[in-house]
């Protein structure tokens, strides 16, 4: 299969809303370990940094997740995530969550591209603020080879929010995510992954929100 005829998609995935709010441009960057305990248990903690040109350093998000693989190609995994949010490096808000997720890798296969898929779902707390949210998030990915084990990939994940509190406002729809990357692997415990990603975000009676932002991830395997 060509590359040319899959990035002719790309436009189509990073389509913004007819009027927005405002653009911002982010950059994003992750560090992910994860050990094995077990044949079929592994530990993973993945460190995300945020950084934006309206609202400088804005974000930490520190997850801690137990990952159980009952088959080949799926993955059970539950966790905690540390999320303090920033305004240019001063602290505005810690936010707590639960995270429950199930992950298929290579569910299928069209011609040399390989689809995989995972639906997480999150409990919400806020400092100071009432109420838990919910939310659903559901993710699919395609793969496919470039030169020997570097890989091109798009993927989509939308948020949906099961409910309302005193910081979460509206539920339904709330956020889309559209991605391109390029993985390949700088070890044998260790890849690199940079790309990027186009974040819509969802307003409720007025002009919605446009994110473009440049990432860039290290996961090692041990």
């Amino acid at each position: 299969m060509r590359i040319q005829p899959i990035l002719a998609t790309l436009p189509a995935l990073c389509l913004a809303a007819p009027a927005l709010a405002g653009e911002d441009t982010q950059s994003w960057q992750t560090i992910n370990l994860s050990v094995a305990l077990a044949p079929d248990f592994k530990v993973s903690n993945e460190l995300i940094t945020r950084l934006s040109d309206a609202k400088g350093f804005y974000e930490i998000e520190n997850v801690t997740m137990l990952n159980y693989k009952p088959s080949k190609k799926v993955t059970l995994a539950a966790g905690y995530v540390h999320n303090p949010s920033y305004n240019h490096g001063h602290f505005v808000i810690m936010e707590h969550r639960l995270r429950e997720q199930v992950t298929v890798d290579n569910f299928a296969q069209i011609g040399s591209v390989k689809l995989s898929a995972r639906l997480r779902t999150e409990q919400r707390w806020r400092g100071g603020m009432t109420g838990t949210g919910w939310r659903m998030r559901p993710y699919l990915k395609a793969s496919m080879p470039l030169i020997g084990k570097t890989t091109l990939n798009l993927s989509h994940e939308s948020f949906v929010n099961l409910n309302t509190t005193g910081f979460q406002k509206v539920s339904g729809y709330d956020r889309m995510r559209n991605a391109i990357s390029v993985s390949t692997p700088l070890s044998k415990k260790f890849s690199v992954d940079f790309g990027y990603m186009n974040q819509l975000g969802i307003v409720r009676g007025g002009p919605d929100n446009m994110d473009h932002i440049l990432t860039l991830g290290i996961s090692g395997n041990f």
